[in-house]
């Protein structure tokens, strides 16, 4: 992979209870939390900045798409990490018991662009993908 700036992105999403939020992210997750007020709350996501937002009439079932046999969410979001912190997260986050969209598992098993993934949701619903490459170069291989 060649050297490049990774600027952070910046993601809203509704959530239905503040609290609960707050809770999963910062909590859970072990987000920091940025400014709030009473109708959001901002979390450092390992360095990119996601901010719920209290708009219940926002939520409802995503649409899937067919991935490996799987239904991924369509909208969803979430972190390339290394397959170290990768293993470390589905450790815990199995040992915590989350109720999995897709439990931990490798892709493109031997292949270009082999990666291991985990699909769950917050409270409020939203998708999150947390996924890892055997070699980050192949991050954008065709």
């Amino acid at each position: 992979m060649t050297e490049q700036t990774i600027f952070p992105f910046h993601l809203a999403f509704p959530v239905d209870d503040l609290e609960a939020a707050r809770d999963f992210y910062k909590g859970f997750l072990g987000c920091a939390e940025g400014r709030s007020s009473s109708d959001w709350v901002d979390f450092d996501f390992h360095g990119h900045q996601i901010v719920a937002h209290l708009a219940p009439e926002e939520l409802g079932k995503a649409k899937t798409s067919k991935v490996d046999g799987h239904g991924i969410p369509c909208r969803h979001f979430g972190l390339v990490m290394s397959m170290e912190k990768w293993q470390e997260a589905a450790d815990r986050l199995t040992a915590a018991g989350i109720d999995f969209i897709i439990e931990p598992y490798i892709r493109f098993k031997g292949e270009v662009g082999e990666q291991a993934t985990m699909f769950f949701t917050d409270p409020a619903g939203n998708a999150i993908e947390l996924k890892a490459f055997k070699n980050m170069d192949q991050l954008f291989a065709s």
